[in-house]
């Protein structure tokens, strides 16, 4: 991943503010790919056996998932990744509580945790989901976000009477604020480790729109927090095309997933990559066009690492 400085960070911003406005990218435009370097990887549990099967199956690296690792432990696992060819390129952490007044203190050191287990892996991202809310909200196809940019709050969820949705998006708000002060509070840790923050919102029911999460990335205007988008998990919302576009240089590393959508394009399932309903060349397309030069991890699935790298090869192509 390459770095992102002041200035671009500041150009990413105002591109979040005016998401939307570009244009579809031409499907045969997958060609401009050749532009950009992406490096494969998958999910797991670094070990000997398990990066040398990846390796031959035509990996880069790993996403850890072992987020409490300690340093020492990191380094052994960073020094036998890099004697096998491969990188450790990020942990993932997953979801944290910051909206629970509880829970927000042991989280926030845990997430401490992961972003200096990452320094010692060599890893550069620590994927973070703020936190999850619940409670009577909008089918996906259903949501029609309006919210006000200088505070990330909600002023409607969907069109029409937003009267049955008052408690979710009351919720929704306190959600937001209490995320973006707990991530305030990691920043100076990312700092010093040199790891970003790469915030997700995997199905956590928040920020359902491109344009609504691109704000709250933004918002610290900070390069020390950026988005960690997963291709697969905003199918049911909208196109992974369209996230892309919108979250252009605020994306620091992606996951590749699929969604195969049901006959009326609402709801649907996990599927394996390239079996879904995601056009992959259009996506190839889009990131090429916002010019990501950087990490995809596979997540899911039940084919062979062998079989993951032969699909992802042809996504890369734009196939």
């Amino acid at each position: 991943m390459s770095n992102l400085n002041r200035r671009d960070f500041l150009a990413a911003t105002a591109a979040a503010a005016a998401a939307g406005a570009t244009g579809a990218l031409a499907r045969n435009s997958w060609a401009d790919a050749t532009q950009t370097r992406i490096h494969k990887a998958m999910i797991g549990v670094p070990s000997e056996a398990v990066l040398k099967e990846w390796k031959e199956a035509g990996f880069d690296g790993m996403e850890s998932t072992e987020r409490g690792a300690s340093p020492e432990e990191a380094a052994a696992a960073r020094k036998l990744a890099e004697k096998i060819g491969m990188r450790i390129h990020s942990v993932m952490y997953g979801w944290a509580n910051f909206n629970d007044p509880k829970a927000v203190a042991g989280d926030l050191a845990s997430v401490e945790t992961a972003l200096k287990a990452a320094a010692a892996y060599g890893a550069n991202t620590v994927l973070l989901v703020p936190c999850r809310i619940d409670g009577k909200m909008p089918e996906a196809w259903d949501f029609d976000i309006r919210f006000d940019p200088a505070n990330g709050h909600l002023k409607q969820v969907v069109a029409g009477d937003n009267g049955p949705y008052a408690d979710y998006m009351a919720t929704h708000d306190r959600s937001v604020d209490a995320s973006r002060e707990a991530v305030k509070r990691l920043i100076p840790v990312a700092e010093k480790t040199g790891v970003v923050i790469a915030l997700e919102n995997v199905w956590n029911n928040m920020w359902v729109s491109p344009e609504f999460f691109a704000n709250f990335v933004a918002s610290f205007d900070n390069p020390w927090v950026r988005a960690y988008f997963d291709i697969g998990n905003h199918v049911k919302y909208s196109p992974p095309q369209k996230w892309i576009r919108t979250l252009g240089k605020l994306i620091a590393k992606c996951h590749a997933k699929d969604f195969k959508l049901n006959p009326n394009g609402h709801g649907g399932k996990f599927c394996n990559i390239r079996d879904g309903s995601i056009d992959w060349p259009v996506v190839r397309g889009a990131l090429a066009e916002i010019g990501y030069n950087g990490w995809i991890s596979i997540e899911g699935g039940d084919l062979s690492p062998k079989e993951h790298g032969r699909r992802f090869d042809l996504i890369l192509a734009g196939k």
